[in-house]
């Protein structure tokens, strides 16, 4: 990881250089202390929030790893050797000298958030509510990039376990000489991350006015799925809601958008093009409330990775959701067998804090805590923007069961975010409860080009990422994963 850090100054150096934060004869380090931004004023520190490498995270493993997605030869045979072993969950991803994509760009925004926790409140300008403003909106941040980061490296949630299980080093300060990290209990970062969130809702803006910076609404949708994946359904709910209702005051438009409108006549989402629907990008999609945001190859570009004939089977016909997906390879080749098919755009995943992940998320809350009516209630207000009105009811014999309910709720999950990596993460929080662990498949299908199937089996294990050999080379006091 130190590696990672010294990195992460790099950037930080170029970012206080190319946003004018200053500038200086001699090199950085005869003008500034070792390990300081070129930061001083208010404004410096709130426009060091205002930067891409904040928002393009290059986190991608999650989709090869969901059970949705199966895999179609000869695609995955010539495809990289990274999405081989994320496909076929194997211990070893990356080869001995490579850096794991998971950590270093998180690791970066880590480092830039602890300079500004750490440095705002010197600031020589401003006044005290906009630093303390400024500082709650990297505690957030922190917060969020330590949520992917748990959810990667730590094991699942279990409250019986937490303590003991092994999780994520908890990093404070900005020091790129650090060279001894001891990884946290999963608990301690859990523990982390809530007491950041709490911190700074209190100071963070109500309004959300850019899908850049972090909002009230948006911590608060990141803390209820904290919870969300801590089991705590009681807790989860209060602020799933609040953030839901916050984002009613939102400067910008913030809402889930009508797939019924925009994929009608002279709907915003036409043409379908080679590359999927029209999609807006991060600064006009208004279903995000906090933008962080991947390249999704495998919905772009890459024919390796399609959706089961069980996903398939879930959608409706008259699912608009449907749009999104083609059977014919990117820009041609070998077909699909099995009814399997390939998604076909957006070219990046939302994944930071958007409104029909909080609004399903509230659904299966609801369910869980026995408030049948409000979980059909919310499930539906997704439904009826993404297919005809008349098909967008829950199934009666489902409404009426807790159960089932909630397993529907699930699976629309799945025809949300289908090759977009969530399922990655549910599966993780499935496998440890009691109830809906049958959810999950635990096995992995790829396709020959004549329909043979090969199949890689999932093992508990491998719901946690092992750190790479280079990583652990560099700090032989941490102990890896399984």
């Amino acid at each position: 990881m130190n590696s990672i850090y010294k990195l992460s100054l790099m950037i930080a150096i170029f970012l206080g250089l190319s946003i004018g934060l200053g500038s200086c004869k001699k090199s950085f380090l005869e003008v500034v202390p070792k390990g300081k931004l070129i930061a001083q004023t208010v404004s410096d520190y709130n426009l060091l929030l205002n930067n891409l490498g904040l928002l393009n995270m290059a986190t991608d493993a999650q989709v090869a790893m969901g059970d949705e997605v199966s895999a179609v030869d000869p695609y995955l045979g010539s495809s990289a050797l990274r999405t081989q072993r994320l496909f076929h969950w194997d211990d070893v991803i990356y080869q001995p000298t490579e850096d794991a994509q998971e950590m270093t760009v998180p690791m970066q925004n880590i480092y830039l958030y602890n300079k500004i926790i750490n440095e705002i409140s010197e600031a020589a300008d401003g006044t005290e509510q906009q630093k303390k403003s400024i500082q709650a909106q990297a505690m957030a941040g922190r917060a969020w990039a330590y949520f992917l980061l748990i959810n990667y490296y730590g094991k699942p949630y279990d409250a019986a376990s937490a303590a003991s299980d092994p999780g994520y080093p908890i990093i404070k300060e900005a020091d790129v000489t650090a060279t001894e990290f001891t990884r946290a209990s999963v608990q301690e970062v859990y523990n982390f991350i809530i007491a950041d969130l709490i911190a700074a809702i209190p100071d963070l803006p109500a309004q959300t006015t850019h899908r850049l910076r972090m909002s009230k609404a948006a911590a608060e949708g990141i803390l209820g799925k904290v919870y969300m994946f801590m089991g705590n359904y009681k807790l989860a709910l209060p602020q799933l809601t609040a953030a839901l209702n916050d984002i009613g005051t939102a400067s910008i438009k913030v809402n889930l958008y009508d797939y019924n409108l925009t994929f009608g006549s002279g709907g915003s989402f036409l043409p379908i093009g080679t590359f999927g629907p029209a999609y807006p990008t991060v600064p006009n999609n208004e279903e995000n409330i906090y933008a962080k945001q991947f390249t999704n190859y495998w919905a772009f570009t890459n024919n390796e990775l399609v959706i089961t004939p069980q996903t398939v089977a879930l959608f409706a016909s008259s699912d608009l959701r449907l749009k999104f997906y083609t059977a014919v390879p990117y820009p041609s080749g070998v077909g699909y067998p099995a009814g399997t098919l390939r998604r076909n755009g957006p070219g990046t995943t939302q994944f930071g804090v958007i409104v029909p992940d909080l609004l399903l998320l509230k659904a299966e809350c609801k369910g869980r805590l026995h408030d049948l009516a409000g979980a059909k209630a919310d499930v539906e207000a997704l439904r009826v923007k993404r297919m005809p009105v008349a098909d967008a009811a829950v199934p009666p014999d489902m409404a009426s069961d807790e159960t089932k309910l909630v397993k529907f709720i699930l699976e629309e999950r799945i025809r949300e975010f289908a090759v977009q990596g969530f399922r990655w993460f549910d599966m993780r929080r499935l496998s440890v409860d009691p109830v809906y662990n049958t959810t999950v498949n635990y096995t992995h299908t790829s396709y020959s080009a004549t329909g043979a199937t090969t199949s890689f089996t999932l093992r508990s294990q491998r719901f946690v990422l092992r750190f790479p050999q280079k990583v652990t080379d560099q700090n032989p006091g941490m102990t890896n994963n399984d």
